[in-house]
C-alpha cells in the first residue's frame, strides 16, 4: 500500500472520536467515575472533619466491596426486565435510568446522613452508593460493548476510561475545593446533580440492536427439559431453577466451552502485569532516589495523568487504524520497553529530564495498553451474556493484578531498584507469549474464528 494512502487511512481513523456513540460513552464514563471518590477519599475528608476516629475511617474501605463483587448480580441486570422502564426505553437504557436514579437517591441520602452523629447510617448510605454505582457500571459496560462496531471498541474503551478519570477528578479535587467554600451536604448534593448529565445522555442515545440470545435460550430449554423429567421439581421453584441455570451458570459455562479459555483468562491477567509491577512502587522509588514530593506531584502525577489520557486517545485511534491484534502487540511491547527506562533512571538517580521521559513513556504506554485491553475484553463477551461476562472479566483482571503486584515490595527489597525493574520488564514476556499463542493464524482462540452471535473482531490482522 502506498505511503500516502496509508497515512490517509490513519488520519481517517481519527474520525472514530466524532461518532455520536463514542461521545455518549465519554459522558457515561464521567457518570461512572463520579461516585467512586464520594465513598473513598472525599468521604474520608468529611469523616475526618466530623471527628470520626482513624480506626472507623479505615473500616470505610470495605464500602468499596460491591465494585469487586458486581459480577454476582450482573446476571440479573443482563436478563431481568424492569416493569415499565424496559418497555419504554429498552433493556439496557431502562436499567441505566433505574441505576442512575438509585445512585442519585443514594448520594442525596449520604449528603444528609451526618457522620458525626449517625456513623452507621452514613456507612449504610455509602454502601448503597457503591452498590448503585457498581450496578451502573455493569449496564454502561454492556451498553458500550453492544452499541459499538468492532473497530470502535478501543475508541469506546478510551472514551469510557477518559470520562471515568475526569469524573473521579471532579468528585475528588473538585469536591474538596467546593468543601472549602460550602458545607459537605451541599457538596454531595452538587455531585448528585451532576449525574443528571448522564441521565440526559441515556435518553438521547439509542438502545443497542437486539441480538439473538441463542445460547441462553438453549440452556433455558435444556433446564426445562431436565426438570420436566422430574415431576417433583415442578412449579415456581422449577421455573426459578431453569432461569438461574440459564442466566447465572450460562455465562460461565459458555465461556468455558471455548477452545483455550484457560489461556484467554491467563492472558487478560498477565498482559499488564509488568506495567502493574512497575507502577505499584513508583512513588516509593522516586522518593528513594532523591526526588522531592513537589517534583513527584508535578511530574509523576500531573504530567503522568496527561500522558495517560493521551495514551488512551492513541490506543483507541491505533485499533481503528491497524486492528486489534497489531494494537495488542504494539502496546504490549511499548509497556515492556518503558519499564527498562525505570531501570536506567534508578542508575542515573535524581535527573528531572529523565524522570519526565520515564513517566511520560510509562503512562503513555499504560494508557494505550488499557484502551486496547478493554477493547479485547469487550470483544470476548458473548452477546447473550454481555453484562455478566464483562463484569467477570474486568473483576478478574483487577483482582489478579492486585494480588500479583502485592509481591513487588519483596522483589525490590531483595534485588534492588535496577534489577527489580529489569524483572518487571521480563514479567511482560508471559503475556506476550500467550498473545502469540492466542492470535496465531488459524487458531480457534482468534476472535475472528468465533461462531456468529459473539462480539468478534474482523480478520484484518
Amino acid at each position: 500500500m502506498p505511503l500516502s494512502v496509508r497515512v490517509s487511512s490513519w488520519l481517517a481513523a481519527l474520525a472514530v472520536y466524532r461518532d455520536r456513540r463514542v461521545l455518549a460513552i465519554l459522558v457515561l464514563g464521567f457518570a461512572s467515575g463520579l461516585p467512586l471518590a464520594l465513598t473513598g477519599q472525599t468521604l474520608q475528608a468529611w469523616l475526618k472533619e466530623s471527628g470520626v476516629s482513624l480506626q472507623s475511617i479505615g473500616l470505610f474501605a470495605l464500602v468499596g466491596v460491591p465494585y469487586t463483587l458486581k459480577f454476582l448480580w450482573a446476571p440479573l441486570v443482563d436478563r431481568l426486565p424492569l416493569p415499565i422502564l424496559t418497555r419504554w426505553l429498552g433493556r439496557r437504557r431502562g436499567w441505566l435510568i433505574f441505576a442512575q436514579a438509585l445512585l442519585m437517591a443514594a448520594i442525596v441520602a449520604l449528603a444528609f446522613s451526618n457522620p458525626g452523629q449517625a456513623l452507621v447510617l452514613t456507612a449504610l448510605c455509602a454502601v448503597a452508593v457503591a452498590f448503585a454505582s457498581a450496578t451502573q457500571d455493569i449496564v454502561i459496560d454492556a451498553w458500550r460493548v453492544e452499541i459499538l462496531d468492532q473497530r470502535q471498541l478501543a475508541a469506546g474503551a478510551a472514551s469510557i476510561v477518559f470520562g471515568y478519570r475526569l469524573g473521579m477528578l471532579v468528585s475528588s479535587a473538585g469536591a474538596l475545593y467546593l468543601a472549602d467554600q460550602f458545607a459537605w451536604p451541599l457538596v454531595y448534593l452538587a455531585m448528585a446533580a451532576l449525574l443528571v448529565i448522564g441521565a440526559i445522555t441515556v435518553l438521547m442515545v439509542g438502545e443497542p440492536q437486539a441480538q439473538p440470545r441463542g445460547d441462553a435460550e438453549r440452556r433455558f430449554a435444556e433446564a426445562q427439559a431436565w426438570l420436566a423429567a422430574r415431576p417433583h421439581l415442578s412449579g415456581p421453584v422449577a421455573g426459578a431453577m431453569a432461569w438461574l441455570y440459564a442466566s447465572v451458570a450460562g455465562p460461565f459455562l459458555q465461556f468455558m466451552s471455548r477452545k483455550g479459555w484457560v489461556g484467554i483468562l491467563l492472558f487478560v491477567m498477565l498482559f499488564k502485569l509488568g506495567d502493574s509491577l512497575a507502577g505499584v512502587l513508583a512513588t516509593s522509588f522516586y522518593l528513594d532516589i532523591g526526588f522531592t514530593k513537589t517534583e513527584i506531584a508535578e511530574i509523576g502525577k500531573l504530567y503522568g495523568f496527561g500522558a495517560t489520557m493521551l495514551g488512551l486517545f492513541i490506543g483507541g485511534w491505533l485499533m481503528q487504524a491497524v486492528g486489534l491484534y497489531r494494537s495488542l502487540w504494539i502496546c504490549g511491547l511499548l509497556q515492556m520497553v518503558s519499564n527498562l527506562l525505570f531501570a536506567v533512571l534508578a542508575m542515573r538517580g535524581h535527573d528531572l529530564w529523565f524522570l519526565a521521559l520515564t513517566v511520560g513513556m510509562e503512562n503513555l504506554a499504560g494508557g494505550m495498553g488499557t484502551a486496547v485491553l478493554v477493547a479485547y475484553l469487550s470483544a470476548l463477551c458473548d452477546v447473550a451474556y454481555t453484562a455478566t461476562q464483562y463484569a467477570l472479566l474486568s473483576s478478574l483482571t483487577a483482582v489478579a493484578r492486585t494480588l500479583l503486584s502485592s509481591y513487588a515490595g519483596f522483589l525490590a527489597g531483595a534485588f534492588g531498584w535496577p534489577a527489580f525493574f529489569v524483572l518487571t520488564t521480563l514479567a511482560a514476556l508471559p503475556g506476550l507469549a500467550l498473545l502469540a499463542w492466542l492470535t496465531r493464524r488459524g487458531a480457534e482462540t482468534r476472535l475472528d474464528s468465533r461462531r456468529p452471535g459473539s462480539a468478534g473482531i474482523a480478520a484484518e490482522d
